[in-house]
């Protein structure tokens, strides 16, 4: 027999139950983005295989929920199943990270091409397809339950879809302006499950039936609560000083007995570093100091701040210069006074690189582009229009400098992109490998003329390392070959460049332990460390 609650009567309740399902929907989405930006980048790529996943999900939820609701009519258990959907999204952020560690291990013996893409597709799917498709079968379950004749169907329909979408609405803006930079993202993981918990809880207390199943879910959401509540991506890391998360990123700062590394990735790349002693970093922030050697650096330009590094060599060398840097993301500025010393004199404007140049009336000796958005160049400051306009915030003899971050190889490139659209605004280039780095460095000006006194410069710098350095940088800097693959702000796909060209990079790392598992299995590979 069917036990139905009086919370049913008027259809609030079933109004409310549709409102917080799509607010939780929208949220878990979010969610997903955090939780896997920190492994696999934030990237359009990601986005859309979080999409495509979730939208999947939702509608094969709904074609099982529509068949379920017609041959089911007891609500009590559309709300276990709400119940058993909280209870996994509650555990996500105690079992998730180690799920997609899992997932990228075994993909990394089994794939040899766009690993990173099929990981966090694989993870994606372990992770949120089973919520996300309970959660499909909340709106054709509850339009069952809440049609009594079908006089008022279309107006119950339509009443239902409103509550979804203004909670997919609210639940799209509370995680990005609120909870994900309040708490982070695990806490966010759990307000929206104990959200859904509490509907299910609600129900059945309302019944009066399932007293031991609400307990024991109860009992295992304050478990995930109390085990979870942490953001720590990076659980393996025993010197961290900072992990968090902002709007725009997840945030870490490391230290060894050398140096402080502020990464926004837990398996790739350092966003900025601060040597302890004062010296050298040894990577492409010291070759970019040819730059403001060239011009006697008084006014310079940072697009792409991070956490100083480049500005604060920029004041140890040339401290009569004038510093700017603009950086999009203000907690990256916060931890830059906190934990790398940036001085309160250099100026750091909260803003987009490109939207700055366009509001900015003043020119410079050299401007450094150096942002990044994980592992690619935003496309708005990658492009023919972009670079410019940052040719025309040069002064007469000023110097551009362009970090790539990663030593791609074969034709088509995200450097041959760059490289050819920079020519297309530059006559004159020069390119340099950053040495036992992946990076390259590009300086480009009006003339050729420009780039020749590094050498005679660099011998008369006083520091013996960086005249040192100097002078093989005008040894081994090249002009770069000119080519037709030229990114604009309509067509500059770097997001799938730059992930090619990473995924070039691990496979490179990787075959060395290919070979040994290959050979030797799991035991040559444990043994191999």
């Amino acid at each position: 027999m069917i036990q139905t609650s009086p919370l049913l009567g008027n259809k609030n309740f079933l109004y409310a139950t549709e409102f917080f399902s799509g607010m939780s929907i929208m949220a878990v989405e979010l969610g997903a983005a955090r939780l896997l930006a920190p492994y696999f980048s934030s990237s359009q790529i990601v986005w859309t295989i979080i999409i495509g996943t979730i939208m999947i999900s939702l509608a094969l939820g709904n074609v099982w929920g529509g068949r379920r609701a017609d041959s089911d009519k007891d609500p009590a258990n559309l709300y276990r199943r709400l119940i058993f959907a909280a209870l996994w999204i509650g555990a996500i952020p105690v079992l998730g990270k180690y799920l997609i560690l899992i997932v990228a291990g075994v993909l990394i013996v089994a794939v040899d091409t766009n690993l990173l893409i099929w990981a966090a597709f694989v993870s994606c799917v372990a992770i949120f397809v089973p919520p996300l498709f309970i959660l499909g079968t909340v709106t054709p379950s509850l339009v069952k339950f809440a049609t009594d004749n079908l006089e008022h169907n279309g107006r119950i329909v339509g009443n239902l879809n409103a509550f979804n979408t203004i909670g997919s609405i609210i639940g799209t803006f509370l995680p990005t302006f609120v909870t994900i930079p309040a708490v982070g993202t695990a806490i966010t993981f759990l307000i929206f499950s104990g959200v859904l918990l509490l509907i299910g809880v609600i129900y059945f207390i309302s019944v009066g039936t399932r007293k031991i199943f609400c307990t024991i879910a109860v009992i295992i959401f304050v478990t995930c609560a109390i085990v979870g509540h942490v953001s720590n991506f990076a659980f393996w890391e025993k010197n961290l000083l900072y992990e968090g998360e902002s709007i725009y990123n997840y945030l870490q700062v490391k230290e060894n007995p050398r140096q402080i590394i502020f990464s926004t990735n837990v398996l790739f790349g350092v966003q900025s570093i601060k040597i302890k002693d004062g010296s050298l970093t040894g990577m492409y922030y010291d070759y970019a100091l040819a730059a403001p050697i060239l011009t006697d650096g008084k006014k310079i330009l940072v697009l792409g701040m991070g956490t100083g590094t480049f500005a604060e060599q920029c004041r140890k060398y040339f401290p009569e210069s004038q510093i700017t840097g603009v950086e999009i993301d203000d907690k990256i500025t916060l931890l830059a006074r906190k934990y790398f010393s940036l001085p309160d004199d250099v100026e750091v404007v909260t803003y987009d690189g490109r939207a700055f140049l366009q509001a900015d009336k003043n020119f410079y000796d050299v401007i450094l582009v150096d942002a990044f958005q994980d592992i690619s160049p935003p496309f708005q400051m990658s492009s023919l229009e972009f670079f410019s306009l940052v040719k025309n915030h040069l002064n007469a003899g000023g110097i551009m400098v362009v970090n790539m971050n990663m030593r791609a190889s074969g034709a088509g490139n995200i450097n041959e992109y760059l490289t050819d659209t920079i020519g297309k605004v530059f006559p004159a280039m020069k390119i340099v490998d950053a040495s036992n780095f992946t990076n390259k460095i590009l300086f480009a000006a009006d003339d050729e003329k420009f780039f020749e006194p590094l050498k005679s410069r660099a011998e008369k710098i006083p520091d013996a390392k960086l005249s040192a350095l100097m002078i093989r940088t005008a040894n081994e800097w090249k002009i770069p070959t000119r080519g037709e693959n030229i990114l604009t702000d309509d067509r500059a796909p770097v997001e799938m460049l730059s992930m090619r060209a990473l995924d070039n990079l691990i496979q490179l790392n990787l075959q060395y332990y290919k070979e040994i598992y290959r050979r030797e299995g799991l035991d040559g590979i444990l043994n191999s460390f």
